[in-house]
């Protein structure tokens, strides 16, 4: 097995489940089952791959690198600055099932049935930290070059049915694998950069792409915590440090700060683009590994699932069999507390907020009443009616049936720069749970506008990109005195 991790700093408790959840996005997606064709591949961030793979193999970049900022601390007691490196990833570990045959002998099989459990083959994956040690900040360029070694190994573990007759065997292996870590500091506009990069140095040719993923690092990222020194953020750097940020560089791996939020000790190097000071949001009682997750959604298809499918999912892998555990025993208290709090955007803001991606905010609203209706029950708020609802534009109160134009400014993707000057119909107007006003639009020239009105396919604008229209607006397709908007019946009736 993997040498055992000596137990990190209390410090890094807090950054190291934004970590995990970063070290496992994506590990096992929905229905979480062997047998499901989208987790017959490994699909995850931060792969290494092996450097000498066959084009065949569609083995990942061996390689990624970071450069971060620090401003040495001119606290007395600081002591001598450094940072301390270190390295996480996951060590893909195969596990075969074998069958014991009546010659005493062992045949490879998809999975047995022992004593009622399945036992399936699948790829496991054993975690791993390497402490890299402390890299000084004298102050002067300087590099460090570290080459560590994880080895592989092979554990058999063997399978009894019920009576205590062995039926078979798991057999669990790893390839060893080599990383290294380079390290550099050089000196801009008084502050250091520090340079950090990995690369995997797997001697052996991988030819396929099962032999590519069992020798790359999986979900590699870095933490890097500071002693004597402060990281500046890159996201938001001060004003002085907006130069030296800029010429940072960065690939497929981005620093922001992590920990407490206000702390600049600690920052964590991850594949995927976070936002400086990342939270796990309160409301979620553990990891679903799917990426872009949604833990309301998943939970509940989890619980649709049938008793067979769970009891695959439950022997594809143990932290599968946490999660449909954990789903299984939810309550309903559970589930309302996953779908978070309807907030009044306009109450109070006493507290903290937290948020999956981090904290967007300074404050939390008070939590909205609903008078005891379902959140997802239009009686939750019967103040609001989108159709009858109006917002002031340049002093015109537009509302649904009002001509307005469109400028589109917030959102320049293509397709918004084609409603640019066009003359559109409000269908309704509505607002978001956090005070926003969104108008529902569609164009009135654009022959299908009928369809999209009748299938609630609407165009979503700001009021700051209306311009409010007379209604006797002279445009193709404006209702006019001889012209009137035809109701949903007739549109039903009407062939398209």
């Amino acid at each position: 097995m993997t040498p055992v991790t000596p137990a990190p700093p209390v410090g890094l408790d807090h950054v190291r489940t934004i970590a995990d959840a970063v070290l496992y996005e994506g590990y096992l997606l929905y229905p979480y089952r062997a047998s499901s064709h989208k987790n017959q591949s490994r699909w995850q961030f931060g792969v290494l791959g092996p450097p000498h793979a066959a084009p065949g193999s569609f083995a990942e970049d061996p390689g990624m690198a970071m450069q971060t900022l620090l401003q040495i601390s001119d606290e007395p007691s600081a002591g001598l600055p450094e940072v301390t490196v270190r390295l996480r990833f996951l060590q893909l570990q195969v596990r075969e099932v074998h069958r014991l045959d009546e010659d005493g002998g062992h045949t490879p099989v998809a999975g047995l049935d022992v004593a009622g459990v399945s036992v399936l083959s699948w790829d496991e994956a054993v975690e791993c930290e390497l402490d890299l040690g402390a890299v000084p900040l004298s102050g002067e360029d300087g590099a460090t070059d570290e080459l560590r070694i994880v080895p592989g190994g092979e554990e058999t573990e063997p399978l009894t049915d019920e009576h205590g007759v062995t039926v078979g065997r798991v057999v669990r292996r790893r390839e060893p694998l080599t990383a290294r870590v380079r390290t550099r500091t050089t000196r801009d506009d008084g502050f250091l950069r520090l340079s950090v990069s990995v690369d995997n140095e797997h001697a052996g040719t991988a030819t396929d792409k099962d032999a590519a993923i069992r020798a790359s690092l999986i979900g590699t990222h870095l933490l890097l915590q500071a002693h004597g020194a402060d990281f500046l953020s890159l996201r938001e750097p001060p004003d002085e440090a907006a130069p030296a940020a800029a010429r940072c560089e960065q690939r497929r791996c981005w620093p922001v700060l992590a920990g407490a939020k206000g702390s600049t000790d600690t920052v964590l190097g991850a594949p995927i683009i976070l936002y400086d000071h990342p939270e796990i949001a309160e409301q979620s009682p553990g990891a679903l590994f799917d990426s872009t997750e949604i833990d309301e959604i998943l939970t509940l298809r989890v619980m649709t699932m049938t008793e067979e499918e769970k009891a695959e999912a439950r022997a594809t892998d143990p932290r599968a069999r946490e999660i449909i555990d954990r789903c299984d025993t939810m309550s309903a208290g559970d589930l309302q507390q996953l779908h978070g709090l309807l907030r009044d955007p306009h109450g109070p803001r006493p507290g903290p907020a937290r948020s999956p991606v981090g904290d967007l905010r300074d404050a939390e609203p008070a939590p909205f009443d609903t008078g005891g209706a379902p959140w997802w029950d239009p009686a939750a708020d019967a103040a609001v009616s989108p159709g009858s609802d109006a917002v002031m534009i340049e002093g015109v109160a537009v509302a649904k049936g009002s001509l307005v134009r469109v400028h589109p400014s917030r959102r320049a993707d293509a397709q918004d720069l084609f409603f640019a000057g066009q003359v559109a119909r409000v269908t309704a107007v509505l607002s978001d749970v956090d005070g926003g006003v969104h108008v529902a639009l569609v164009l009135v020239d654009d022959p299908a506008a009928d369809m999209h009105d009748w299938y609630g396919r609407y165009f979503y604008f700001a009021p700051d990109e209306l311009e409010p229209l007379p209604d006797n607006t002279d445009a193709p397709g404006t209702p006019g005195a001889s012209e009137t908007p035809q109701s949903p019946e007739h549109r039903k009736e009407t062939p398209s």
